[in-house]
């Protein structure tokens, strides 16, 4: 069963620095792509950083040079170190993972469950 288990989430004041974390658990055959989205209140899901199991990185333009997304692949995990933190990046965080399951002869997309980052002025 795959699980996606995020962690890290919580309040700050505007300025300030978040670090998120997410770990795949379960059997994998190939992770190709780890990331992150967020939704705000009212709001559709939109990207904010992903990372190729190359190590190729794509960025929302309202997170560049701000946030940076890191991952490991041998242990299955990817992080989010999120800095100068704006009231706007208040919403909930989703873990991304597109990969392939060991069982499995298709690639899929999964998602956690979430997490909310709320930044206060």
């Amino acid at each position: 069963q795959v699980q996606l288990e995020e962690s890290g989430g919580g309040l700050v004041q505007a300025g300030g620095s978040l670090r998120l974390s997410c770990v795949a658990s379960g059997r994998w055959s190939s992770i190709y792509v780890m990331g992150w989205y967020r939704q705000a209140p009212g709001k559709q899901r939109e990207l904010v950083a992903t990372v190729t199991n190359a190590g190729r990185t794509n960025y929302a333009d309202s997170a560049k040079g701000r946030f940076t997304i890191s991952r490991d692949n041998a242990k299955n995990t990817v992080s989010l170190q999120m800095n100068s933190l704006k009231p706007e990046d208040t919403a909930v965080y989703y873990c991304y993972v597109e990969g392939r399951k060991l069982t499995a002869f298709v690639t899929s997309n999964y998602w956690g469950q979430g997490t909310q980052v709320t930044v206060s002025s």
